[in-house]
């Protein structure tokens, strides 16, 4: 409960530090603070020092596990403003409105991580998304960025429309909005459930994925993470989506029995279809931005396996795929804002005039693609291996590694421009702090893919 309240104050503090202080640097510095203290307070909460503890009536219920991942989040946001926050600076002139924005996001993603009935999942998915259409029409004076902004916002309308359906039908089958409070019945062995309740866990199915972009229903993320300020699109693509994730996970953790055999065949089809359309329409792309875009699309269809397994070994998974996911990401659109072109010729010859970001920018790759060595690589072998666990189907393992494998060839032509072909691109000026922040963020990449069991022992400490 700290961190919900917290991070909400910590956004009204943001807004009203734009009062008094104008300095652009020095409000990126009170959100680093803030940021900070948010993290101290969501550690401290998390093994119970300095709890408020209120009364939520069952509608939230803080476990370890979604304690946990509130910690990845403001980390990863720490690193991120850490990184990008003088591209923050330059998008308008509303800076410590975009940090109050950011800690509202946070204030969503803590109840989407804790949510113990559909009303909190309704309040955490709005309280998450409302910030994000406003963020991605920031650029007020880009044509791209309002499209986006209305793109996002018409969507975001229509996926919330039609998980409130399916609340309705499942309150309505169910008398609760309360997680596990399922009106299933016995049945020769086998679980029976309502119609009305299985329609509304589909309806609920199609809603969130719309918000984790998973096909069929991705077409709006393209467009959006391609229209948004590079800097903002960073933060959709990684933290917010992570988040999505998880709450994905808490929804239907108690509900698979209710759909039965049928859910493994939705979910397999959704799996594959997100795998397909990410991959092979990133191959396609002449922009970084854009295959980047479609390459979050790929990148959830690895995490949907977290999903389809539904075990220990998915759960430690999707924490690990959160944190290598979220920090490549965040690295290569620290990088990305820094270029003047997008396109993948703007990358021609970065190995010569800026060696570092070409290295840095390697890692961060390598990692999103799976590669050994790198976190992205164990991030995609628990998934996998989550799914031979449970006992699912082979054939579905199989199809994901022929995938990964093709995302290397889109990955590589990044590296490839930036090593093996000639040309000058252009930067804005590159600061020590800013290499030395991409060098640390590459060795800590580099660490989880060695010893990701740092990370995990510390989720079972």
């Amino acid at each position: 409960m700290n961190t919900i309240i917290v991070s909400a104050l910590l956004g009204v503090v943001m807004m009203f530090s734009g009062i008094v202080v104008k300095n652009r640097s020095v409000i990126t510095s009170i959100a680093v603070v803030a940021l900070s203290l948010l993290l101290l307070v969501n550690l401290l909460n998390t093994y119970g020092i300095g709890v408020i503890h209120i009364n939520t009536y069952s509608m939230l219920n803080f476990e370890k596990f979604g304690m946990f991942f509130n910690s990845i989040a403001i980390a990863s946001t720490l690193i991120y403003v850490l990184l990008s926050g003088k591209g923050i600076e330059k998008v308008g002139v509303n800076t410590a409105e975009y940090y109050a924005l950011i800690f509202f996001v946070l204030c969503g993603v803590s109840i989407l991580s804790s949510f113990n009935g559909l009303l909190m999942l309704f309040l955490g998915i709005e309280i998450l998304s409302i910030p994000l259409y406003i963020l991605t029409g920031a650029d007020k004076r880009n044509l791209k960025s309002n499209e986006a902004s209305l793109k996002y916002f018409l969507m975001g309308a229509f996926s919330t429309g039609i998980m409130l359906m399916g609340i309705t039908l499942i309150y309505g089958a169910t008398g609760s909005f309360t997680l596990g409070a399922s009106g299933v019945t016995p049945l020769n062995g086998a679980v029976k459930a309502s119609f009305l309740e299985s329609a509304g866990l589909i309806l609920l199915f199609v809603s969130m994925g719309f918000k984790v972009s998973a096909a069929p229903f991705h077409f709006w993320t393209p467009d959006v993470y391609d229209g948004a300020p590079g800097v903002f699109t960073s933060f959709m693509a990684t933290i917010v989506k992570a988040a999505a994730f998880i709450a994905f996970v808490r929804l239907f953790d108690t509900h698979t029995e209710v759909l039965g055999p049928t859910w493994k065949i939705l979910l397999a089809f959704v799996i594959i279809a997100t795998l397909l359309i990410g991959n092979i329409t990133a191959v396609f792309q002449q922009s970084v931005k854009r295959m980047l875009a479609y390459s979050s699309i790929a990148q959830a269809g690895f995490m949907l396996f977290a999903l389809y397994s539904n075990n220990d070994m998915a759960k430690e998974g999707i924490l690990l795929y959160a944190v290598a996911y979220s920090l490549a990401t965040i690295g290569i659109f620290a990088i990305l804002i820094k270029m003047e072109d997008y396109t993948f010729d703007g990358f021609n010859g970065l190995a010569k005039t800026q060696p570092v970001l070409a290295f840095t920018n390697t890692v961060f790759l390598l990692s999103l693609a799976g590669i050994p060595l790198t976190a992205g690589f164990f991030a995609k072998y628990y998934m996998l291996a989550s799914v031979v666990k449970s006992g699912g189907s082979l054939w579905l393992v199989i199809v994901a590694v022929m995938f990964a494998a093709v995302s290397v060839y889109y990955y590589f032509r990044v590296i490839q421009a930036m090593y093996f072909k000639e040309g000058s691109p252009e930067t804005e000026p590159i600061t020590k702090s800013f290499t030395t922040g991409l060098l640390l963020l590459a060795a800590l990449i580099i660490l989880l893919g060695i010893f990701p069991s740092v990370l995990l022992n510390w989720f079972y400490f």
